[in-house]
């Protein structure tokens, strides 16, 4: 009997940040003004703000960087590196010193 192909089960692939980074998805950028106007495909409000993907094995340990996975954050943009998985997906590599706040509800 012969033997059955193997098949090879694919590997998902993360991206893991280092030293004092952490890795963001990207908000949408705006095309709809607070007052409800929509911009045209060639204007948007850039957004620097967004998700904690991943934080790095430093920063989950250094009780200075009070900042989880799931975190909502405002970031400075000039010193990320991005990563694109799959198109429409950003996801960027930050230094921790860029991230300038977390967003938290009150109760």
């Amino acid at each position: 009997m012969p033997d059955k192909p193997k098949t090879q089960k694919s590997k998902i692939e993360t991206v893991e940040p280092l030293g004092k980074r952490v890795l963001i998805r990207k908000d949408e950028d705006k095309k709809v003004t607070k007052g409800g106007i929509e911009l045209p495909d060639s204007i948007e409000i850039p957004t620097i703000t967004g998700r904690i993907v991943a934080v790095s094995a430093q920063i989950d340990h250094d009780d200075d960087f009070p900042i989880r996975q799931y975190d909502r954050v405002l970031f400075n943009p000039k010193h990320a590196i991005p990563v694109e998985f799959e198109p429409g997906n950003q996801l960027f590599v930050v230094p921790i010193e860029d991230v300038v706040a977390v967003f938290r509800k009150m109760s």
